[in-house]
Formats: C-alpha cells, sequence, structure tokens
C-alpha cells in the first residue's frame, strides 16, 4: 500500500471546509476494520485512510502547516500503513472503570506479544508489538499497543482463494478467540494484501 505524502494532504484550510464529510466517510470505513477480542480487546486494522485521517486531525489539532511539521506527522504514521503482506492494528484494552482498568492492566503483562490471526489451517502467526518504542513496565502494560501481523505469500494466496481467517489473544489470563472473523472485517483485510 502506498504511502503518504503531502500531496495528499488538505490544507488546514481546506480540511475546515470538508472534515465532516471526510470523517463521516472515514468513521463508515473503519466500521469494517474493527475486531472485538473478547470482552475488552479491541483491534482497529489499520490502512492508507485511516492515517491520513489521523494525520488530518493533527495537523488540524496542532495548527501544523509548515513543510517540516507536515513530514514529522507522516513519518509518525506512514509506518502504520500496511505494506501489502501485512496488516497493521491498534490494540486498545478497555476496561471503562479507571481502577479496575489499573487491576486489569497489571494482570495483563505482553498480551499484545500474544495476539494471532490464522488462515485457513496454517499456523498462527503471532503480532510483532510496539516496535516504534516499549510500552509497558515491570507493573502494568498499556492500553494502547501498535500490532503488525506479517503473512506469508501462501497465506495471502489462501485468504484470497477463500480460506477462513481466524484472529485471537492467548495469553494465560485472557483468552478469547474470533472463528470466523466476519466477512466484511475480512474482505476490509483482503484490500490490504498485494
Amino acid at each position: 500500500m502506498e504511502k503518504l505524502t503531502a500531496a495528499d494532504l488538505m490544507s488546514l484550510e481546506r480540511y475546515a471546509r470538508e472534515r465532516a464529510a471526510f470523517r463521516a466517510r472515514v468513521l463508515e470505513h473503519k466500521r469494517h476494520r474493527k475486531l472485538a477480542i473478547g470482552p475488552n480487546v479491541t483491534w482497529s486494522f489499520e490502512d492508507r485512510l485511516t492515517m491520513q485521517y489521523q494525520i488530518q486531525e493533527m495537523l488540524r489539532a496542532e495548527r501544523i502547516f509548515e513543510p517540516e511539521g507536515i513530514r514529522d506527522e507522516l513519518d509518525v504514521y506512514n509506518p502504520l500503513i500496511p505494506d501489502g503482506g501485512n496488516w497493521k492494528a491498534t490494540l486498545l484494552i478497555e476496561f471503562p472503570d479507571p481502577a479496575e482498568r489499573q487491576r486489569q492492566l497489571a494482570r495483563l503483562i505482553a498480551l499484545e506479544d500474544r495476539c494471532w490471526v490464522q488462515v485457513g489451517g496454517q499456523d498462527r502467526v503471532y503480532a510483532i508489538a510496539d516496535e516504534d518504542l516499549e510500552r509497558e513496565t515491570a507493573e502494568k502494560t498499556s492500553s494502547v499497543h501498535f500490532l503488525r501481523f506479517e503473512l506469508t505469500p501462501a497465506m495471502i494466496c489462501a485468504l484470497k482463494g477463500g480460506a477462513a481467517l481466524a484472529a485471537g489473544v492467548d495469553h494465560d489470563n485472557y483468552r478469547h478467540s474470533v472463528d470466523p472473523v466476519p466477512a466484511p472485517v475480512r474482505a476490509a483485510l483482503l484490500q490490504d494484501l498485494n
């Protein structure tokens, strides 16, 4: 998938005019790119459009219009765009109550390393997590992680041929899976693969 450049972004003025319509388009697009893994974990699969939206929102919020500032945002978010042989996702660990969240994050250290996808009967592919920076301490994990799932050419071929897709988390304190991944999510994820 092609990375974003400054030419792909709207000026602050244009984005102000088009934001509502663009936001509605992106939210509809994201609807089929989210996957709940049990009651407290959600994966949001990223792509070029979701990252364009994220960059536009950052430029708007920070009032960034200078070329070097735009380049910095592109450098941060472009690595989250899939490369054609992988999926990239934001992992959210969600517990509404703050005290419960703190307790659970202490129990779920290394959960991000136990996230997997499986194509048909092939081996599970475990996520490569948090390549940008360490997001956990000895006391707790973070509630947000970034995942990359590297697929083999055989897996991609099998998916394009109709093979089932499953996903899950295999952690001592959190074991949940989705088998099969719902058809709309599977179809959206196929678009990320060459």
